[in-house]
């Protein structure tokens, strides 16, 4: 990683820790989940009830692709879709009791995963880390980045 440049650490680390962290949840709980899966779940979870093109707008994947997630989750049962009344062509998603459970088990996961870091680099550096991550970098369409 000595030669890779920012964006490419940056992405390789992310890389990084998606990949551990959907290895540590499929390991532990019966429920496999992709991180697309996870992604979407987020979006439902912290926005509530929503329709389908908001969260296919939120995720960055095609269409398709998010119709296929959120089928998976439903057929796992994390997630609930139903068609909006006053739109016959929308459907919404809505998390279950069991999609909560699941999502606020995985964000305990990843608060261990920051932890284990932290514990390595130092909390300090952590710290600093989020906070440069989190500031204003003069990007263009920098304010339509998801959090």
């Amino acid at each position: 990683m000595d030669n890779l440049n920012l964006i490419k650490l940056i992405s390789e680390r992310h890389f990084q820790l998606r990949d551990l962290s959907e290895s540590l949840w499929n390991e532990q709980w019966d429920i496999h989940m992709a991180n697309s899966e996870w992604l979407i779940l987020a979006g439902v979870y912290q926005k509530g009830e929503t329709p389908i093109s908001w969260v296919t707008k939120q995720v960055n994947i095609t269409r398709q692709a998010t119709h296929k997630f959120i089928k998976r989750l439903k057929e796992k049962g994390l997630v609930q879709v139903t068609e909006l009344k006053d739109n016959k062509k929308e459907k919404s998603i809505k998390i279950t009791d069991l999609g909560k459970k699941c999502y606020e088990q995985n964000e305990s996961l990843e608060i261990w995963l920051e932890q284990q870091i932290a514990d390595k680099i130092g909390a300090e550096k952590v710290n600093e880390l989020k906070r440069l991550l989190k500031s204003e970098w003069g990007l263009k369409d920098e304010n339509s980045l998801k959090t």
